[in-house]
This record gives C-alpha cells, structure tokens and sequence, in this order.
C-alpha cells in the first residue's frame, strides 16, 4: 500500500486536522514507513506465540466466591438517611 498526499489530505480531513499542502508531502513519505513496518510485522510467523494481555505475566487475585450472610435489609436500611417500603429514598433529581 503506498499512502500519496491525496490520501494525507483525506485522513487529515476525516481527524478534522487543518494540513497545508507542504505538510501534506511531507507526511506522506512518513506515512509510507509507518505502512512499511506494519507490512513488515504481518510477514512474521506467529502461529506457536500465544496470545498476550500484557508484556508481563500478571493473574487476577480473586476472592473466594462464598456465601455471606443474606436477608440483611432492615440492617442495612437503618444505615441510611431515609427509607421507603425497603428502599433507600433519595431526592429527586429530575424535573
């Protein structure tokens, strides 16, 4: 894929970047390389590399899922400022 000015212009124009023409030739070349390495990173093998999140190997520390003590509502409820029919009440918000 070669990238031309007319092609700087349009992406410019689709970022909404104000470029003159001067610019315009001179990222082209720029461009090209850019495409250039990418190209070049399409032709490695990869197919024995696993995938990775991270350049480092990182797991989750994840909590034991247990059951905790439920049917708590009045409780908590009693923490709050105001409550209605089991619900907290706030103000409204919306007019």
């Amino acid at each position: 894929m070669s990238v031309d000015t007319a092609t700087v212009k349009k992406v410019a124009s689709l970022a909404r970047i104000a470029i003159s023409d001067a610019d315009a030739e001179r990222l082209a070349p720029e461009l090209n390389n850019i495409v250039g390495w990418i190209e070049q990173l399409g032709e490695v093998d990869t197919k024995d590399v696993a995938p990775m999140t991270a350049v480092i190997p990182n797991t989750l520390r994840l909590r034991a899922d247990v059951i905790t003590e439920g049917n708590q509502r009045d409780a908590v409820l009693a923490n709050a400022p105001q409550g209605e029919h089991g619900f907290f009440t706030v103000p409204k918000v919306v007019e």
